[in-house]
């Protein structure tokens, strides 16, 4: 079999992703019409579909994806608890005396958010409400001030603990295992989430720097787009500006220290950690005055809802692997990326420009599961290592959220921005960062060790 069936079905899928149709409905109901049509021809064996049972059997009981729902009780329960407000009035106090300070303040603060919550929609938008307003009245080009902060609310997509970064360990763990069969390595190294968040807490922290010299550096060459808040201005000052920087500091630092410390020092599974962020989320809304009852049950209802959107799709993302390997896809797939020239390094270059430009179009959850599944296992099998793969891609996907038309982080402030700032300035504005973001991830394929070194000191792999 040439495997075109399985193009039609992933073009297919594509396609009807791209009409805006529920995507655990439409991975699940592209690939069952395609083996019905298979089957009815010939060119399909139904057997395949026998495995659905024990794929959704082995979802319900992966211990690793109890983390998922963990993690956004954590980030829903922050978001109410007025961390990001605070920090933001305290970060911008601290550094609006410089040029490009607000911005500065922007990143810090997404950075902490991110390493707090690893939700980006909930960041962006908070700091759309939060700070685009005061950039606009302290005269920042539109352009910079959403560029600034649909970036900054990206960075929850690598910093860990992040979804997309449980969610791409999952995958790629269970590829790497594959790609070692294949291999005929019968006793298979295996990679955890807890890998993949020590492998990208370097590279985000690297990004975070990245932003910060481009506005230094906007700060330098075109100094009327990021002007300082004047003296007179500032709100809090000298002595009680420091207190008050270590006062806002602490709870946010005190729940990253618990959940990702409590990964490095290898007390606790990244699972374990995502129950201890649950928990500190609560105290730390407690302390803040915003733990209701009401509060509470809307935290419950977003967190089933958001959860329930994801295990979903991991039962779409399963029927469409099992149809897709049944019209012999993955075969088809292997035969391309081993016969491009340059080996290992063409095949990965082809992949990460797919990518790429399937963020254009759809975000990355369902790349996450339509690509990475098809993909990843014969990239490990190839020697790459799977840490570094799994940065790689997640660096990668975080564009997509930055991309136009449909990059999520535009239309998550655009949502909240004022009808002056147009959405051809926030576009103009991304510019920059999605550049950033292909020069980080450039320099994570010439020094994979970036993403590599702290796994082999914490983890000895």
């Amino acid at each position: 079999m040439d495997g075109s069936a399985a193009l039609w079905m992933f073009l297919g899928i594509c396609v009807v992703l791209m009409a805006g149709f529920p995507v655990a409905f439409s991975l699940a109901g592209t690939a069952l019409i395609f083996a019905a049509v298979g089957s009815w021809l010939g060119t399909f064996d139904p057997a395949f579909l026998e495995a659905v049972p024990n794929r959704l059997y082995g979802i319900m009981t992966n211990e690793t994806l109890i983390a998922v729902p963990l993690f956004i009780f954590m980030g829903v329960m922050l978001e109410r608890s007025r961390v990001a407000e605070n920090l933001l009035d305290t970060m911008a106090s601290l550094f609006g005396s410089l040029r490009g300070g607000l911005g500065i303040s922007v990143t810090l603060v997404g950075m902490l958010m991110a390493a707090s919550t690893g939700i980006v929609g909930a960041t962006v938008v908070t700091m759309g409400l939060l700070s685009l307003p005061t950039m606009m009245r302290r005269g920042y080009d539109p352009g910079v001030a959403t560029g600034t902060i649909c970036a900054s609310g990206t960075l929850g997509q690598i910093i860990p603990p992040s979804i997309v970064l449980v969610l791409l360990g999952d995958v790629i763990s269970s590829s790497y295992q594959q790609a070692q069969l294949q291999m005929q390595i019968f006793t298979p190294r295996t990679v955890s989430v807890g890998d993949l968040f020590v492998g990208a807490l370097f590279p985000g922290l690297m990004l975070v720097g990245l932003y910060i010299l481009y506005l230094v550096g906007l700060a330098w060459l075109r100094p009327e787009a990021v002007p300082a808040i004047p003296p007179e201005e500032r709100s809090t000052k000298g002595r009680a500006l420091w207190i008050q920087v270590v006062k806002v500091l602490i709870p946010p630092l005190f729940l990253i220290l618990a959940v990702l410390g409590s990964i490095l020092g290898g007390f606790a599974t990244p699972t374990e950690a995502a129950s201890v962020g649950a928990v500190g989320a609560m105290l730390l809304a407690l302390t803040q005055g915003q733990l209701t009852p009401d509060r509470l049950r809307e935290v419950m209802r977003n967190t089933t809802q958001v959860t329930s959107m994801v295990f979903l799709i991991f039962v779409g993302a399963a029927i469409f692997s099992l149809v897709f390997r049944g019209f012999q896809g993955d075969e088809w797939v292997r035969t391309l990326l081993t016969q491009l020239p340059g080996g290992a390094f063409g095949a990965m270059l082809a992949v990460m420009v797919l990518m790429f430009i399937l963020g254009f179009f759809i975000d990355f959850i369902e790349i996450t599961f339509v690509v990475v599944p098809i993909v990843a296992p014969i990239l490990l099998a190839m020697g790459l290592d799977p840490v570094w793969l799994g940065v790689m891609i997640a660096i990668n996907l975080q564009t997509s959220f930055l991309t136009p038309p449909f990059g999520f982080s535009l239309f998550y402030l655009r949502g909240v921005a004022p009808p002056e700032i147009t959405t051809m300035q926030m576009y103009r504005g991304i510019i920059p960062f999605i550049l950033i973001q292909l020069v980080a991830l450039g320099a994570l394929a010439l020094w994979p060790g970036l993403a590599t070194w702290l796994p082999m000191i914490v983890y000895g792999r």
